[in-house]
């Protein structure tokens, strides 16, 4: 299984500062870098280059809204265990599945499956279209359903579980 560059085992050191950031930010990722510096007894251009290095290393993703599927019809969240026909076709059923708006994750996995997904659908009979209509047609051998009734919660990595540069 080839995975171009999807698994990068790479660890970061985080200073105090990079860390005070992160909570900030991770709380709220509109906090002006302004109100961050001020919190942090730095100056905003110092802030600016703190974020710009924890982007370029690859610590931060980006930002974004984040959009709550049933408020806009898709009512139905399931996540689907699928194996191939033909593993070695693994890269171009990732591919494929990029072009399934519904796929809102896909996961390399060890155990039953070779890969592992989350799914959105309007309903059950949604769900079995997109199934039958879109995932099967990718060579899938066998998949296994489990619908979700609901998240009990979601979070990021808490930040103070993230080791400190040590200072000479």
């Amino acid at each position: 299984m080839q995975t171009n560059n999807s698994v990068k085992m790479a660890h970061h050191n985080l200073d105090s500062l990079d860390k005070k950031i992160l909570r900030m930010i991770a709380k709220d990722a509109r906090v002006p870098f302004l109100e961050v510096a001020r919190a942090c007894n730095v100056s905003g251009a110092a802030i600016h280059q703190r974020i710009q290095k924890l982007t370029n290393m690859g610590v931060l993703k980006g930002s974004q809204f984040i959009i709550d599927p049933e408020k806009i019809g898709y009512e139905t969240c399931a996540y689907i265990g699928l194996n191939l026909k033909d593993p070695e076709k693994f890269d171009v059923v990732v591919e494929a599945m990029k072009e399934i708006p519904e796929v809102v994750e896909c996961h390399y996995t060890t155990g039953d499956y070779d890969m592992f997904i989350k799914i959105y659908a309007m309903n059950n009979h949604h769900l079995l279209n997109i199934i039958h209509d879109k995932l099967q047609p990718l060579g899938l051998s066998r998949s296994e359903t489990i619908i979700s009734f609901g998240s009990a919660f979601g979070r990021q990595l808490p930040v103070e579980s993230i080791p400190e540069e040590e200072e000479d």
